[in-house]
């Protein structure tokens, strides 16, 4: 991945589109980070005005947008989701034909569906606007309770700062771990959030901060080479296990099970990147048992062997911790 466009129209939203910026259009060479050609376009270059009273002057039209490796499309106007520019349909559609990377951030999902590229997808976006987009768009799948979807080549993320999950998320896969953790540090957020939407939405109850799991989530990251379980777990929370295993799901969004698999190939990328330790022994570090486990595991998650990621990513020999 080289080449960025983001896609600005009126009433964009300027936390989003920053983000985007953020993610991809700085400098980070001094950082050891490959940087990419990043422009922002729109349908008609020229003064672009935000949705809170200030505007951009925007000098590329959207034939960048044609050839980019990756297209990212910031919200748009709540106005305009049922007639969205058929110029950016258009663009849309030749990105996800083409085979480039496809992004929305919050309603820039929009876009996408009116192009038609979600029908027969998983997508998301923000969780207040999931049912309007479920009734105007009935061939996509939409998710709700998920910061970030990736479907094939295309990204569809939440509201506001989830679309920063979402570009370390595909970072993650360009670049690996482990640059993209130094971006993440650069930009002081956690390089990879678990949990989901369903954790701001409101609820009649909240759960209070000192009730967090997070000391027994650190623990079991410290031990992810044993044999973990929902009752062990919960045992250290001084809960049930069926207590335990609904408290957790409502912080983390997401089951133990699934949350400490996802921990298990974090921990897995980091030493295929930082070491040459036989999977073997990575395996056990990481609580995979055999290697044959952690192949089948990390093929299915990341759709890559772990000896072709290590060949990818590896670089035990040139970077400093990040």
């Amino acid at each position: 991945m080289k080449t960025v466009a983001c896609v600005v129209q009126d009433g964009f939203a300027p936390f989003e589109f920053g983000v985007a910026c953020e993610a991809f259009g700085l400098d980070r060479s001094a950082d050891g980070v490959p940087n990419f050609d990043f422009r922002i376009v729109a349908p008609r270059p020229g003064v672009v005005r935000s949705k809170i009273g200030f505007s951009i002057n925007v000098e590329h039209d959207l034939s960048f947008a044609a050839d980019a490796d990756l297209v990212v499309f910031c919200p748009v106007p709540r106005e305009v989701w049922g007639d969205i520019d058929p110029l950016l349909v258009e663009v849309a559609r030749a990105a996800v034909e083409r085979g480039a990377w496809v992004m929305s951030v919050c309603s820039g999902s929009f876009i996408l569906a009116a192009a038609g590229v979600l029908d027969g997808r998983r997508a998301t976006t923000h969780w207040m606007y999931a049912h309007t987009m479920a009734d105007m768009y009935p061939a996509v799948d939409i998710d709700p309770d998920v910061l970030f979807v990736q479907d094939g080549r295309i990204i569809t993320s939440a509201g506001t700062a989830a679309g920063i999950d979402a570009c370390l998320h595909l970072l993650r896969q360009e670049l690996g771990a482990e640059i993209t953790n130094r971006i993440a540090r650069r930009m002081v957020v956690p390089p990879q959030r678990d949990g989901g939407q369903a954790q701001f939405i409101d609820r009649p109850i909240p759960v209070a901060p000192t009730d967090s799991l997070a000391v027994v989530a650190d623990w079991a990251v410290e031990n992810l080479r044993e044999d973990l379980t929902v009752d062990q777990l919960a045992a250290r929370a001084l809960m049930s296990p069926r207590t335990f295993a609904r408290r957790f799901k409502a912080e983390y969004g997401a089951t133990p099970a699934a949350w400490l698999g996802r921990q298990r190939i974090i921990r897995a990328q980091r030493l295929l990147e930082r070491t040459d330790l036989p999977l073997e022994h990575i395996a056990t570090d990481c609580g995979f048992g055999s290697a044959a486990v952690l192949r089948q595991n990390f093929a299915r998650v990341l759709g890559v062997t772990p000896t072709a990621y290590r060949a990818r990513f590896s670089c035990a020999d040139a970077l400093p911790a990040a």
